[in-house]
Formats: structure tokens, C-alpha cells, sequence
């Protein structure tokens, strides 16, 4: 049973593998993978950089729609994080948008390897339109979620506890079966048990043990 410094140091490890706009460029299809998705400028690749313990692993920017192709981190030989293109708005032609989305599409749909989806979603505007689609269309499609309801650190603690039950609540009652995880990344807010929900899907239930005493279940 892995401690959370156990996972910490796995998270670590990570690497830039590669980054493709082509379905045809990605990694060999096998082992397992954890994509990140959400609202573009939520904190898709800021929580990625906290979780992994390295500030620029995945470009972060101010400005939307930055992240437009698929951005795959290696955590080993078998298991990836990858970074999906922020989904909404972005400030970028219709076409590249549509593009997006289609890619989105068919890595959701068709990759083997996938073995979950966490989706990224700032607790100050959850859910949105955007976000409940996305929860939707990977239940459809029967992926596990993890919800990280990111930007924690704008709120003060009990506001931010409050919004999390509230959107807890709603995956409950809409047959969503998702987790919802107060999450910071300038503040390490959430990342012992965000680690903990991911390495349950990549490495074996084993790992859902980990999560920290003081993180919201």
C-alpha cells in the first residue's frame, strides 16, 4: 500500500513525452492514462504542474485555448498524464475550436489506454454548461471521473467547502459518479488526495487509501 510520499515521488517522476495535434502521432496505444479536461484557462495544466511537483512541466498561461494539441507526461514506461485542449472559449477561429474537439473526440473514444478523466473546473463558476457535457459524455462512455474543483485558494475555507458539497450533490443527483476535490494548486490544496483518486486508476484500488487526513472526502 503506497504512502501519499510514495506517491508523491512516482508523481515526480514525470516527463514531457510528446505533444501532437494528429491522432495519428500518438503514443503507442497500451498501459494506462489519465487525461486532464476542462474549461480553457481552469487550471488543467497548473494542477497537472502542482501534482508532478514541477513548475513548468505543462505550459500554463493567462490567456485561453493556450493548450491545443494533445500534451502526453510520462510517469513511467506504462503510465502517462495527458493534457487535453481546454474545451469553450478560446480565443482562437472556429475551425482550429472544432478541430479541438474532434481530436477530443476520438482520443475519448477510441484510446485503450484510458483509464479516467479529470476534469479541471474552477470552484469559483462550477459547474458550467461545458463542464456538466463533459461529466455526461465520459459517463456515457463509461470513464471513471475525478472532479477537481480548482482555484480553492480565491475562496476562504469555508465558502470553498460549502461549494464543494454543492457540487458533490449535484453529480449525486444526476447519477454522475464522480468525486469532487477541493483543489489549489499555488496552495497544495487537494493534491495528496487528487494523487490518491488518480494512482487508484492508473496502479489498483490499493492506492485510494492514500488520501490525506485533512483533504475533503
Amino acid at each position: 500500500m503506497s504512502t501519499p510520499a510514495d506517491l508523491a515521488r512516482r508523481f515526480r517522476a514525470a516527463s514531457f513525452l510528446l505533444s501532437t495535434p494528429e491522432r495519428r502521432q500518438l503514443p503507442a496505444d497500451g498501459g494506462a492514462e489519465i487525461a486532464f479536461a476542462g474549461r480553457s484557462n481552469a487550471g488543467k495544466s497548473s494542477a497537472i504542474n502542482a501534482l508532478v511537483e514541477q513548475s513548468g512541466l505543462a505550459r500554463t498561461s493567462k490567456t485561453p485555448g493556450r493548450t491545443q494539441h494533445l500534451v502526453f507526461f510520462a510517469l513511467d514506461e506504462a503510465t502517462r498524464l495527458v493534457d487535453l485542449p481546454g474545451y469553450g472559449y478560446a480565443r482562437v477561429p472556429e475551425a482550429v475550436r472544432r478541430d479541438w474537439h474532434a481530436l477530443i473526440d476520438q482520443y475519448v473514444s477510441d484510446r485503450k489506454a484510458l483509464r479516467g478523466i479529470v476534469v479541471v473546473s474552477d470552484i469559483r463558476h462550477a459547474l458550467t454548461d461545458f463542464d456538466r457535457q463533459m461529466l455526461d459524455w465520459c459517463a456515457s462512455r463509461g470513464l471513471p471521473m475525478v472532479l477537481l474543483l480548482s482555484k480553492a485558494d480565491k475562496l476562504n475555507r469555508g465558502p470553498a467547502e460549502q461549494a464543494r458539497r454543492k457540487v458533490q450533490a449535484e453529480l449525486d443527483a444526476s447519477g454522475v459518479s464522480a468525486r469532487a476535490i477541493t483543489f489549489s494548486a499555488p496552495a497544495r490544496t487537494g493534491v495528496d488526495a487528487a494523487r490518491a483518486a488518480i494512482a487508484a486508476l492508473l496502479w489498483g484500488d490499493d492506492e485510494a487509501s492514500t488520501t490525506a487526513a485533512g483533504d475533503p472526502a
